[in-house]
């Protein structure tokens, strides 16, 4: 059962359209699921401030741990309060997604919008509708 939503920055919630994942990740969030961001950035209050519709932010720069260092997807569902096999994510770099997969999580390569939203309403039922 999926339970978290986890997303990466630059490459992902930057592409154009991007708009419908953080549509979907706030359905997600009217259904139980907890939303996360997992970036190798620095991080910083700019960028907690426009990331305020997720639950858990964890940025490299901070926890001192960087994908696709195994303990790094630990961190992050812990701090969803789920386990990583409960948890689905999305991430451009097939190396990340594969680090993410080596842990229990449910990887998807992030390489279109269209793409990935048909993947995560594969994954998370009622999806679709929300991110039409």
């Amino acid at each position: 059962m999926i339970r978290g939503l986890v997303f990466d920055h630059a490459g992902v919630l930057t592409d154009v359209g991007a708009e419908r994942l953080v549509r979907a990740a706030l359905t997600a969030r009217e259904t139980g699921l907890r939303t996360a961001l997992l970036s190798n950035a620095s991080g910083g209050p700019e960028a907690r401030r426009a990331l305020g519709w997720l639950d858990v932010v964890v940025f490299s720069g901070e926890v001192g741990l960087a994908k696709p260092d195994p303990e790094v997807y630990r961190l992050t569902a812990a701090r969803l309060g789920v386990g990583t096999a409960e948890c689905v994510f999305v991430d451009d770099a097939p190396r990340n997604v594969a680090g993410a997969v080596a842990v229990g999580m449910v990887g998807v390569r992030h390489v279109s919008v269209e793409n990935t939203i048909a993947e995560l309403a594969a994954l998370i039922p009622g999806l679709e509708s929300a991110t039409a």
